[in-house]
């Protein structure tokens, strides 16, 4: 009579059956079938180790790997049936290569390994995959910045600070400045890959390896950098689904961020931008509405990423030393964020891509309060005090304004030299927004030598 653990991979020790809650709450399955591909992986290239100590013969090792290509092509077709008693992707993949090579030699590729090192060598693996991907799409997002900076760097429009407009700018200074923090992103990102790609496998259930297995070679099969060099932190550590997770988290803040300018910069009120029809849905009551869902929802799913980072911390922060079943719950948050973020990357890459600006609105925007600090800057060019300037110009602003001028341009010269000896005709030079950006041609500023300065190291960086 059969028992009915005898599929599980820790089976021997019970003999009663398990509550089916507790099957279900226990199970893995449903969601870690994701790492089908790194699993088999794994067992791929373990099972070459063992044929190097001599525990599987090479005609072991050809049914083994004979059997992992027909597991793999089942779960690339969807044709994988998943049986009861498969609780995770590890169960799964064993108990169905003993179905096509026989329990016999299959029951030979878990020797020395434990589902702790296997499941933190998966997890590496499909980490390391899914980065690189976002690597890749996240190059692509910060190129389509870039490319649309130099092609539109001559339009103006005000930048703000409170959300009030302060000094002109350039179109392309502000999607430099996104660029910017998107290319911080990709450089963190890099870093984290080193660390994500050590190798655990070979580290048993928490003590190491009896049989002596080359580390080394485990880790070079399976494309890792170098081995985790204690076989408790190579079991236990999940930093770097941590780390991943901030990552996210504050790529995620960015996007945000980023979004809500856009969004802010496409309403009637600023009329900055339109959202392609792509990017755009309408409402079902008000026939005239054009909602930028789309940046709308990458705003909003970064409060979903932050919280997966928050609930992982909150489950792993009190786990004594190795492996405890409490890091099962790495593997939801984890995909979902990776998810999120790569489908994030590629909705924010479109909008980009597609929107249109209006020149004329983002250049109408442009008020000549906003060349106030041109104003004391001019005075500064003549020996003055900026801090004495300041207060000049802050007159000038002042008296315009109880005169009712549209602006501060609208003093005359005569004005000027009432409120301070010091202007003279040329003051009214100040009163050209080109000049203003132009002025500004400093490392980070926003003449066009400066952006294209800036645009040229981003792109150097990918």
């Amino acid at each position: 009579m059969s028992k009915p653990t005898e599929n599980r991979l820790w089976g021997g020790r019970f003999t009663g059956a398990s509550d089916p809650l507790m099957d279900l709450y226990n199970a893995s399955l449903p969601y870690d079938q994701k790492m089908y591909d790194a699993d088999l992986t794994g067992t791929k290239v373990y099972t070459e180790g063992l044929q190097k100590l001599g525990l599987i013969t090479s005609d072991e090792l050809t049914a083994i790997h004979k059997g992992i290509e027909e597991i793999r092509n089942e779960w690339q077709t969807n044709t994988f049936e998943e049986k009861a008693g498969d609780e995770d992707i590890h169960t799964a993949n064993e108990r169905r290569l003993g179905e096509i090579i026989g329990k016999h030699i299959a029951g030979k590729v878990h020797t020395g390994r434990s589902r702790n090192d296997q499941v933190a060598t998966d997890m590496r693996i499909f980490v390391r995959e899914n980065l690189e991907k976002l690597l890749e799409f996240l190059s692509g997002f910060i190129g389509v910045l870039t490319k649309r900076a130099r092609q539109e760097i001559d339009v103006l429009m005000p930048g703000y600070t409170h959300l009030q407009r302060a000094q002109p700018i350039r179109w392309s200074h502000w999607l430099s400045c996104y660029a910017t923090y998107f290319t911080e992103d990709y450089k963190r990102l890099k870093q984290i890959l080193v660390r994500v790609n050590q190798s655990p496998l070979g580290a048993g259930a928490l003590a190491g390896h009896p049989y002596g297995i080359d580390r080394e070679f485990l880790a070079k099969g399976l494309g890792f950098d170098s081995v985790i060099g204690n076989s408790l932190t190579a079991v236990s550590d999940r930093d770097f689904v941590i780390e991943t997770l901030f990552w996210s988290t504050l790529f995620m803040n960015h996007i945000s961020r980023f979004s809500e300018d856009l969004i802010i910069y496409s309403t009637a009120e600023f009329g900055f931008i339109k959202l392609s029809d792509a990017y755009s849905t309408g409402s079902s009551l008000m026939p005239q509405k054009k909602n930028p869902d789309s940046l709308e929802l990458l705003r909003g799913k970064s409060g979903r990423v932050f919280g997966s980072l928050s609930g992982f911390l909150m489950s792993t922060k009190s786990i004594p030393s190795t492996y405890n079943k409490d890091m099962q719950e790495d593997k939801e948050p984890l995909f979902d964020a990776l998810t999120t973020v790569e489908h994030s990357i590629l909705i924010a890459t479109g909008v980009i891509s597609t929107l249109t600006i209006n020149k004329q609105r983002m250049e109408g925007a442009l008020t000549m309060d906003m060349l106030a600090t041109d104003l004391a800057d001019y005075l500064v060019r003549k020996g003055v005090p900026f801090r004495e300037t300041h207060h000049i110009s802050g007159d000038c602003v002042r008296t315009a304004e109880e005169l009712k001028l549209s602006g501060i341009d609208k003093l005359s010269t005569a004005q000027f030299k009432e409120i301070d000896s010091r202007f003279e005709a040329d003051v009214k030079e100040v009163f050209d927004f080109e000049v203003s950006v132009e002025r500004r041609d400093a490392i980070g500023g926003t003449a066009k030598s400066a952006v294209l300065a800036q645009l040229e190291a981003l792109e150097a960086q990918l």
